[in-house]
């Protein structure tokens, strides 16, 4: 099991890592062709881009992974194998998403300034004018959300991996189209006025276009997964009026969280051309979400379906063990990458802004950010796990607690800090709400399955705090060496520098961390480096007898493993061996024990007893957590009055 979970997440984090390479690539063209830090041009289609992208967001991490996966996790149960189910499901998204989209790119001015109203008449204008083209973008966004899910149902995992790399390549395209045109900005000096509707178009639309070919592919994976899609408008009868009901809390975390992100706009926008603005916030966050998209999202796009799974069968012990498991490995790559990206801050700003000032509070940004990445990356997978038990109540609690002090620390931050500091105390914010909503919802979790295997966790991501230190260490000279804590240093000089600087540091540091981490035979690590090891015949004993002995040692394990789940087949069968081990001959006792082996031997279950007592084992118990679930969705079901 966790080997092919490692070879399953390795797969998917290998299309996230080449999508998200793809997407710096594209930050980094689009910071050369329009400016980045004090760029009028950025901020502007910052804010006209940030619409569709956070919708998308709130879409797919709060709603729909929240109730599709386990309602077609039971819709495969049924009898056509739930393609009626997923066939009415994607034709009900595409009404839906068609008409919000609609609505949403006609009402562009008014979303615009509700989003500007801090904006400048010319500002918010030219931000409209963006957004008339970035709007459609939802529909796309939201209905490559819905089919990955179902892809991931089956799990069939690598579309949705690969997916956004046509997205980005489109894009660059499209930049480097732009740039040829119209010529390159990478300070952002171009005014306002020098924006024409040809100019907007094309920035605009090509980045729609990627959109589009991101949603388009995923169809043509359907059919793999058993879901050949038929439009079907047969809604009634099929179960989906019970995602409304599910989805009627995640919809109200989507409007706490729109409130906050609307606020949180609103606020940067105050620095809007003239320091570190809304576009510097949103490429701080990308290079955040870089390590929590590879490692967490794809290890709980793979466990998700196992966890609704067993959570649909009330098999709480299982779960528990499928959440720690997660748990400790996001916790052992998570630490490596914040303090990995907080010591590369410095260079890796260089790529993005041509200016020291700029760099410096990019840089300032991304290390803030990065004090909180194992809590939101742990908050993310812990959501998952309520989701799997269609508890979206919970979820949305947490953020109605938590929203309303959050919103006091932004307009506190807006309200006192100067400009120049802005952006940095609204990341500061966000940080530390991201921490306290993690220990809020750890403590809900313990409630809810009575135990997550908490100590042992903190034990492991204490073991990885400590692999750190030397780390952090040999990464920070390596940046003083290259010279990108100076200015005018050679690790900041340009961006080839830059990234030479990143990389020297970086697999220093990739070297040390995992080298300690091996040295203190972690298990987190196993799952990983199996699949890698084997690759080069390298997870296996060397020298006479290893294949052998490799061999007894599989075996074993594999033995111990079915004798903790499932007992001894031996211990239903009474052998009466009293005649042989307990009697008063002479022999040795090692005799008396080869004798009664010898004896009873035809006494002992063949492999199809073993096989079929095995089976017998897991329908009983299957059964019997089956049973429990459904006396507990009785007791559930019950009404109040």
């Amino acid at each position: 099991m966790s080997s092919s979970l490692g070879r399953t997440s390795l797969i998917l984090a290998s299309g996230t890592l080449v999508s998200r390479v793809l997407g710096f690539v594209k930050a980094i063209v689009l910071a050369q062709t329009i400016g980045l830090v004090g760029s009028s041009s950025a901020d502007a289609f910052a804010n006209a881009n940030s619409l569709p992208t956070s919708i998308y967001a709130l879409i797919a991490g709060g709603l729909l992974n929240a109730v599709l996966v386990p309602q077609i996790v039971r819709a495969t149960k049924r009898d056509d194998g739930g393609r009626a189910y997923v066939n009415r499901l994607i034709t009900l998204a595409i009404v839906l998403l068609g008409g919000i989209s609609l609505l949403l790119t006609l009402g562009a001015p008014v979303i615009s300034w509700v989003y500007g109203m801090t904006l400048q008449g010319d500002q918010l204008a030219l931000v409209i004018a963006f957004a008339y083209w970035c709007l459609p973008q939802v529909f796309f966004y939201g209905l490559y959300a819905v089919i990955s899910e179902v892809l991931n149902s089956r799990s069939v995992f690598a579309p949705f991996a690969w997916a956004p790399v046509l997205n980005n390549v489109i894009a660059i395209g499209g930049l480097v189209a732009f740039s040829l045109l119209f010529g390159a900005d990478p300070t952002g000096d171009r005014a306002i006025a020098e924006w024409t509707p040809l100019m907007i178009a094309v920035l605009g639309g090509l980045t729609t276009l990627g959109v589009v070919a991101q949603a388009g592919v995923l169809f043509l994976f359907l059919p793999k997964a058993g879901f050949p899609y038929r439009p079907d408008f047969r809604f009634r009868g099929t179960g989906l009026g019970k995602i409304g009901r599910l989805a009627s809390w995640s919809l109200g975390m989507l409007v706490l969280t729109q409130i906050t992100g609307w606020i949180e706009t609103l606020a940067a926008n105050v620095a809007f051309g003239q320091a570190a603005s809304l576009a510097a916030l949103q490429n701080a966050w990308m290079i955040f979400m870089l390590p929590h998209s590879i490692i967490t999202v794809s290890l709980t796009t793979t466990m998700f379906t196992s966890l609704s799974k067993r959570a649909a069968e009330g098999d709480t012990g299982s779960v528990v063990r499928e959440f720690s498991r997660g748990a400790r490995t996001i916790s052992m790559f998570m630490v490596f990458a914040t303090v990995a990206l907080m010591v590369i801050a410095t260079p890796f700003a260089r790529v993005f802004d041509t200016t020291d000032a700029g760099l410096e509070a990019l840089a300032g940004l991304l290390a803030t950010a990065m004090v909180s990445l194992l809590a939101y990356s742990l908050l993310y997978y812990v959501q998952r796990v309520f989701y799997a038990f269609e508890d979206t109540r919970a979820v949305f609690l947490l953020y109605a607690w938590t929203t309303p002090f959050q919103l006091l620390a932004i307009w506190l931050v807006a309200a006192t800090a100067p400009v120049e500091l802005l952006v940095l105390g609204l990341v500061a914010v966000q940080s530390l709400t991201n921490i306290v909503r993690l220990l809020i919802q750890l403590r809900v979790l313990r409630g809810r399955l009575g135990r997550f295997d908490g100590r042992r966790l903190l034990a492991s991501t204490v073991r990885f705090a400590i692999a750190a230190v030397p780390t952090a260490l040999i990464g920070l000279g390596a940046v003083a060496l290259l010279g990108a804590f100076e200015q005018g240093g050679w690790g900041r000089s340009g961006i080839l520098p830059a990234l030479v600087t990143c990389a020297v540091a970086g697999i220093a540091m990739v070297l040390v961390y995992f080298g300690v981490v091996a040295a203190m035979r972690a298990p987190e690590l196993d799952a990983y480096a199996q699949p890698l090891l084997r690759r080069i015949g390298l997870d296996r004993p060397r020298g006479r007898h290893s294949t052998e002995t490799a061999r007894h040692a599989e075996g074993t394990a594999n033995a111990q493993r079915f004798a903790d789940e499932h007992g001894s087949l031996a211990d239903s069968r009474e052998v009466d061996v009293s005649s042989s081990v307990g009697s008063t001959s002479t022999s040795t006792p090692m005799t008396e024990l080869a004798t009664a082996a010898t004896q009873h031997s035809v006494e002992l279950p063949s492999r199809r007893e073993l096989r079929e007592h095995r089976e017998r084992l897991a329908e009983q118990r299957a059964a019997e957590r089956r049973r429990a679930y459904e006396a507990q969705r009785e007791i559930d079901d019950e009404p109040l009055i």
